[in-house]
């Protein structure tokens, strides 16, 4: 393991109930790329409303989870430790099967456009081997 939830912690911003990653296991500044998870437990408070017969993690979540991890590395990157990476925009999202309670999410996230003040990155995540979701995700930098 790279990073713990308590370093994690120490870089964003986020808290509970709205933190969605629990641990990062690969980080390569070079080559611009990272891997965490978000381990899926019955009690995320998400599940309660979404859907209560059916517990299923809504997309907009998923996307959130690989926002977050892509501040980790926009961060680490870019030098800009204490900066928050703000999530801006979001392209070509596609959810491709039901993410439930149990299942751990995996996501891999890799830089494909870097500027000074601007980032886009293309984000995927999976449930073991198979596809459960992905898009390219926009940030930018305050002044």
């Amino acid at each position: 393991m790279i990073m713990d939830v308590n370093e994690i912690l120490s870089i964003l911003p986020h808290r509970y109930p709205f933190m969605l990653v629990d641990r990062i296991t690969e980080l390569d500044v070079e080559e611009q790329k990272i891997v965490g998870f978000k381990n899926l437990t019955f009690n995320e408070p998400f599940f309660q409303g979404h859907f209560p017969s059916e517990p299923i993690m809504p997309g907009v979540m998923q996307l959130e989870a690989m926002a977050q991890i892509a501040g980790i590395l926009l961060n680490k990157v870019n030098d800009k430790e204490g900066q928050i990476a703000y999530f801006m925009s979001i392209d070509k999202a596609k959810f491709r099967r039901k993410v439930v309670p149990g299942d751990v999410l995996r996501m891999e996230i890799v830089v494909t456009r870097m500027r000074s003040r601007m980032a886009v990155v293309s984000g995927k995540s999976y449930v073991g081997d198979e596809l459960a979701s992905q898009a390219d995700l926009m940030f930018g930098y305050g002044a």
